[in-house]
């Protein structure tokens, strides 16, 4: 595992059983390996860290789940379906989602995000694993009746506390792909998943936005959300999940 704090990215040493410097932003081969296991942290060992990003951006796609876009109605996009969420929406563990008055309902969508390691632009979708330094979990909180009437989707997606992000970052492996995600609301699972059920690939979504874009170490790719959305109101709690090559949880509350 990894994780970010003020003084840059660090992993975590099986050997010391502490937090220790990786010396560089950049999340390169060396550094994944060291530490690709499951490890049961304590909140003393997470103790300062942040949530996991240090890049400029942080991009989404939408309907990338078959049964996501059926259930609200939606077709699947004959190719990803990019937006954006701001940095500010960003917040971490144990912290809560804040619901905007007068903005309707609040949908949870939670969702494997990919880190990038190392700079990239216009790759291919085989080149693309070389160019991905992690994975983790985040919610990608929705104002459904906003996105629905504005047209597009900035301020539906972007309001602050709308991304809970985990706090520990995984390295990434092709094993991902085999992947599950699970998330509860106020204890009971809402959404369970397989990761093959996406319709575009981690590669070859790196690869499509990279042909518009430099992606930069650092910055968020959210990879869409399977079947299962629902609303959120004061006094619920979230916590989500995902199951790989180890596991990455996240828990918050809203208010």
């Amino acid at each position: 595992m990894f994780g970010y704090n003020h003084d840059g990215w660090h992993y975590f040493s099986q050997e010391t059983r502490k937090w220790q410097s990786a010396g560089s932003k950049q999340f390169s081969a060396d550094f994944s390996k060291k530490s690709s296991q499951c490890l049961n942290l304590t909140q003393e060992e997470k103790a300062g860290m942040l949530p996991a990003f240090s890049g400029s951006k942080i991009l989404c796609v939408g309907r990338n789940y078959r049964k996501h876009a059926a259930e609200l109605g939606n077709d699947v996009p004959a190719r990803p379906l990019w937006f954006s969420k701001p940095p500010s929406a960003i917040i971490g563990p144990d912290e809560s989602v804040i619901i905007p008055e007068n903005a309707g309902r609040i949908d949870y969508e939670g969702e494997l995000v990919l880190l990038i390691g190392r700079r990239c632009r216009n790759i291919e979708p085989a080149q693309a694993a070389e160019f991905i330094g992690g994975v983790t979990f985040g919610f990608d909180m929705t104002a459904r009746e906003l996105q629905r009437s504005d047209g597009q989707w900035t301020r539906a997606k972007g309001f602050d506390t709308f991304l809970p992000l985990a706090s520990v970052v995984a390295p990434y492996s092709p094993a991902w792909k085999e992947s599950e995600l699970e998330v509860r609301l106020n204890g009971e699972i809402v959404q369970k998943s397989s990761l093959r059920a996406m319709v575009f690939g981690f590669e070859e979504l790196v690869a499509d936005i990279s042909a518009c874009m430099t992606l930069e170490p650092g910055d968020l790719i959210m990879t869409g959300t399977p079947e299962g959305v629902g609303p959120v109101k004061t006094g619920d709690r979230l916590e989500g999940s995902i199951s790989g090559p180890c596991r990455i949880d996240l828990a918050v509350s809203c208010r």
